[in-house]
């Protein structure tokens, strides 16, 4: 069975995300989603355990799919789940290098390789960071984010 890890912060979980995730699910036995403390971004708007339900309410049909969170290395996770792979989703070339960055430190680390994957068109422009801050001065998101983020978003900034 050939198990991959697709990690990110998911504050909050969009679109682009989940096109990854439909996508990666059909590529492999089983697709671990895990929502992670990234401490370079920040103070983040969810607390990890309401990212990880998040991902749970709005994943938790696909088939193969598995949702944990974690505080800890990636490489280390993708040991304990069992993972083979790590899989990024990449909207632009702006993406990439950071990204880069990370696949050879993990893969210097542990030997796990990263499957990169780019979004469709249609969801290049999505990211977490400007989906907060049209939700915090008012904008509608609901069209970008599954249903149960749209929720939550309306819920934290109830203005919009």
């Amino acid at each position: 069975m050939t198990t991959a890890l697709f990690p990110g912060s998911f504050d909050p979980l969009h679109n682009g995300h989940l096109e990854i995730v439909e996508r990666a699910s059909r590529l492999f036995d089983e697709l671990v989603v895990a929502a992670v403390r990234n401490p370079q971004k920040g103070e983040p708007l969810f607390p990890l355990s309401e990212r990880k339900q998040m991902l749970e309410e709005s994943l938790g049909d696909l088939p193969g799919v598995r949702i944990v969170a974690m505080t800890g290395l990636v490489v280390e996770l993708a040991r304990e789940v069992g993972a083979t792979v790590l899989v990024k989703g990449l909207r632009a070339v702006s993406d990439f290098e950071n990204e880069m960055q990370m696949a050879q430190m993990n893969q210097h680390l542990s030997g796990i390789d990263t499957l990169f994957m780019f979004t469709s068109s249609t969801h290049s422009f999505l990211a977490s960071r400007l989906l907060r801050e049209v939700a915090r001065f008012g904008g509608d998101v609901t069209a970008l984010v599954p249903p149960p983020v749209a929720i939550r978003l309306k819920e934290r900034f109830p203005h919009q």
